[in-house]
């Protein structure tokens, strides 16, 4: 009888063991299959249209949401996928990125070795959440051309978010992408483009049917990540509250370039963290934001 239950044990773990190697190759495809579409370029139709058959009902969520980041005029900001999935899904998602990155690096390191590596750690449900969204709005950004959020309206309170640190993220990381969409045209055009910049951020979408200016709840508990490779654990709201103040400062530049009413110029100065010196501490644009105020 021992011997029948040793046996049982061993073709269980067998089993087991080949079911997992199974689904690794699985994560590998969507990996490889995300790094080779994740930016312009897209697949045949008829390669969507089977797209998540080719995967097990394991992964179909996985699957899903791939197939909507390298599909052109995708789904991405509707309310299915706006809302956080599960843990296991939020954590193959995020392997499924990794493996992308791995592909684009010439490493000793299988893409096997990093799965079996990613799956024995833990990684804090922030990180995952911060992944997740930045994949969804690259997705956004990337495949959904021209850019334009003005018939978006979201509402942070539909989408499974816990706390108000995860409401943060999803703010952060969509105006993190509405951020790229002007950066060019303030930073690198000479003099600054202030009216094609204008021209995007009036297509900014807006949060629990207000501007976007006007979400304000960015008091949150700071976290640590590595939002860099090379730059080890950042501060996130350094990192994203700064760029979200850069933001708000070239909107300011905008208007005012641009023939902004002073109603306009007043509702952006005191309906924005742009008036919040509590929140001055994470961001370089400090002296910057206390002059404006001080001239007031």
């Amino acid at each position: 009888m021992n011997k029948i239950f040793m046996l049982f044990i061993a073709i269980l773990f067998t089993l087991n063991g080949f079911a997992q190697s199974s689904e690794n190759s699985e994560l590998i495809k969507l990996g490889r299959t995300y790094k080779d579409y994740m930016f312009r370029n897209s697949p045949e139709k008829k390669y969507l249209k089977k797209f998540t058959k080719k995967y097990p009902k394991s992964l179909e969520q996985e699957a899903k949401f791939i197939k909507e980041t390298i599909s052109a005029n995708n789904r991405l900001l509707e309310k299915e996928f706006l809302t956080i999935p599960s843990q296991s899904v939020l954590k193959n998602i995020y392997i499924t990125r990794a493996i992308n990155l791995l592909l684009r690096e010439e490493t000793e390191i299988t893409p096997n070795e990093l799965i079996d590596s990613l799956q024995q750690i833990e990684i804090t449900r922030y990180e995952l959440i911060d992944n997740y969204y930045s994949m969804l709005f690259t997705g956004v950004g990337n495949k959904n051309q021209p850019f334009d959020l003005t018939k978006n309206d979201f509402n942070l309170d539909e989408y499974a978010l816990r706390d108000e640190v995860e409401k943060g993220i999803f703010f952060l990381k969509c105006m993190n992408l509405c951020g790229t969409n002007i950066w060019g045209y303030m930073n690198i055009a000479n003099p600054p483009n202030t009216k094609k910049a204008l021209s995007y951020i009036n297509k900014y979408p807006k949060f629990n049917g207000r501007p976007y200016y006007q979400f304000t709840d960015l008091y949150f508990k700071d976290f640590e990540m590595v939002i860099i490779n090379d730059k080890g654990k950042q501060s996130y709201k350094s990192y994203y509250i700064d760029k979200y103040y850069e933001n708000l400062l070239s909107h300011l530049i905008c208007l005012d370039k641009e023939g902004g009413t002073e109603d306009e110029l007043r509702d952006l100065l005191l309906g924005s963290i742009m008036k919040d010196e509590d929140l001055y501490k994470y961001t370089k644009h400090k002296e910057v934001l206390t002059s404006i105020f001080r001239k007031k």
